[in-house]
């Protein structure tokens, strides 16, 4: 064995032992940052799901889980992600800033290709829909149309997520 595997090792195993020793410390009840991306994503659902009830009079329980709408939960959960992240770690980290470009992937992609495919499947529903009921595709299910974002949407996730984290923040503080 040479002396840097030996120095590599030793390293490691500090390493493993300090980072178990913080993990029995620390609970995923208390992981700050998770809890301000469960949060945001519960108060975009749930904000979806009285809209359309307060739109339709009526209660439909897929808005609880279902994609599309306004506010983007997806935005809400990865922002209140990064910006818990960011009060936690710092934001001028490499886990701030890994957490930061997944963030802003994951609303491109909101606004982009899944809006994208959203309206696909509305014109594909339209020329299902009018196919003579012989045609082999006229019973087919029809395709999901609500699936991506407007850039309104996004944003007004984005922000939910922001407000979400900061408020986590503020309750941190005053609770420490």
């Amino acid at each position: 064995m040479t002396a840097t595997s030996g120095t590599l090792i030793q390293n490691t195993s500090t390493l493993l032992s300090s980072s178990s020793s913080s993990m029995s410390s620390s609970s995923i009840f208390t992981n700050y940052p998770l809890i301000c991306a469960f949060l945001a994503f519960a108060v975009a659902q749930s904000i979806k799901f009285f809209t359309s009830w307060y739109k339709e009079r009526q209660w439909d329980i897929k808005q609880l889980l279902g994609s599309g709408g306004m506010p983007s939960s997806h935005s809400a959960t990865v922002t209140a992600l990064a910006t818990a992240i960011g009060f936690q770690e710092g934001f001028g980290g490499a886990l701030f800033a890994t957490v930061l470009i997944l963030a802003c992937i994951v609303m491109y992609d909101a606004t982009g290709v899944r809006l994208q495919a959203g309206r696909q499947a509305e014109v594909l529903n339209q020329i299902v829909y009018e196919l003579p009921a012989e045609h082999p595709l006229a019973e087919s299910r029809p395709l999901r149309e609500l699936l991506g974002h407007t850039p309104l949407q996004v944003i007004a996730g984005g922000l939910l997520g922001v407000i979400t984290a900061v408020v986590g923040h503020l309750i941190t503080l005053a609770t420490s």
